[in-house]
């Protein structure tokens, strides 16, 4: 996924192929990409677009919308989400709270807090 992430263009299994060995120790072989590809087609996670006998397959969403995807999953798999989001927002270093603070200052257009089922004022400093 780095591969194709990285790449401003749509790759064919043999650019994606040269891209990963480069660097690499041992040297992937092209079914071996191949076979990935179109299983991470199956997936949604990439689009591939036919050329010629080819295909060209692309990342289907950013890195960032990836990542946010998966954090969202594993957010969905607790069935009381509030401790999970007090111990991710203690978890987070000062910067990140701090860009997630602006991000929900945002969203909410400065509107005060209503409060929704399960909801749990934060202790009072």
């Amino acid at each position: 996924m780095e591969v194709l992430w990285d790449s401003p263009h749509p790759l064919l299994v043999r650019e994606v192929l040269a891209l990963l060995n480069a660097d690499a120790e041992k040297p992937l072989a092209y079914t071996t990409v191949q076979t990935v590809a179109e299983r991470l087609a199956r997936k949604g996670l990439v689009r591939r677009t036919a050329e010629g006998k080819a295909f060209r397959y692309s990342a289907s969403r950013s890195r960032d919308e990836h990542v946010t995807a998966v954090m969202l999953e594993a957010l969905a798999e607790s069935h009381d989400r509030a401790p999970v989001l007090s111990c991710f927002a203690r978890s987070v270093d000062l910067d990140d709270a701090l860009r997630l603070l602006e991000e929900l200052a945002r969203r909410t257009g400065g509107h005060d807090h209503v409060a929704g089922p399960g909801w749990v004022p934060p202790p009072s400093a």
